[in-house]
């Protein structure tokens, strides 16, 4: 990697010979491309550690999530894939998925003079793609709006790296502490603030689902803090249950309410919401 131009490893350029290439998302510790080759159209993604900064401690996993992400599609018998090392971390390369996520498909119901409602056809793919996943018994740990994409013939659940459900090489597993918390139920708040770690179950991803489909159908999340509230300050409110109530229309609002009850024995499973929708 040179300067300020990002560049694909070494390595994925000689397993993908890309013939075009678009770098996606650039964030902290993670890069994320879109490459076209004579294999296919691909996702590429390209982990590097986090040093730490006045504001955020150092952050070591990010440089595993690619790999720890591979062999996780590798236990769940994902095809087309592969994953490795480079020189400052990890990588991973998977089929590209052609659509809109959950968030931005959904954008047209989220004016307040919009007479669009959320169709419960999307609502239920999420559900199906998140069911799938929980057939097999795994929990994904990171159910956000961005990780639903919603493609022309099915929903696609995307980036495994932090699912857990059966052990996983050693060298490419890192504890699990937290997501990003408007998604995050309040018993994995209450166990991160508590031990710095959590354990990713079901009923949480039932409980972001329900609050991924409510910010997506009207802009508010789950809990009630301010937009600039440190994520300690936020996760204290998950933690003490400070809700908002739920605004989506018709059984859709009586859903997502169930699905985000402070107790997750009081949810459904993710077998019930997809009854539920259909």
């Amino acid at each position: 990697m040179s300067g300020s131009s990002p560049e694909l490893p070494i390595v994925v350029l000689d397993a993908l010979m890309p013939t075009t290439q678009r770098l996606v998302a650039d964030r902290r510790g993670s890069m994320v491309w879109e490459v076209e080759s004579h294999r296919g159209r691909y996702a590429v993604k390209v982990g590097r550690p986090i040093e730490a900064t006045a504001d955020w401690p150092a952050q070591p996993w990010t440089a595993l999530a690619p790999a720890r992400e591979g062999a996780v599609m590798y236990r769940l018998g994902y095809e087309n894939f592969a994953y490795g090392e480079w020189e400052h971390g990890t990588w991973n390369f998977q089929p590209w998925h052609e659509g809109p996520d959950l968030y931005r498909l959904w954008e047209p119901c989220r004016g307040s003079d919009s007479s669009l409602q959320p169709h419960r056809s999307v609502a239920l793919g999420c559900a199906e793609a998140l069911a799938g996943l929980h057939a097999k018994g795994w929990a994904h740990g990171d159910v956000q709006p961005a990780h639903f994409i919603i493609g022309p013939e099915q929903t696609h659940l995307i980036d495994l790296a932090l699912a857990r459900g059966r052990q996983l090489p050693e060298g490419y597993d890192f504890p699990f502490r937290g997501c990003l918390v408007h998604y995050e139920a309040p018993e994995i708040s209450r166990s991160v603030l508590a031990t710095g770690e959590a354990e990713p179950t079901q009923e949480a991803d039932v409980y972001a689902l329900g609050a991924s489909l409510l910010i997506s159908a009207t802009g508010w999340r789950a809990m009630e803090y301010p937009d600039d509230a440190p994520r300690s300050v936020q996760r204290e409110a998950v933690a003490n249950g400070r809700r908002r109530p739920v605004r989506a229309p018709g059984e859709l609002g009586e859903l997502i309410d169930a699905m985000l009850s402070q107790a997750p024995e009081d949810r459904p499973t993710i077998y019930e919401v997809g009854k539920a929708l259909s």
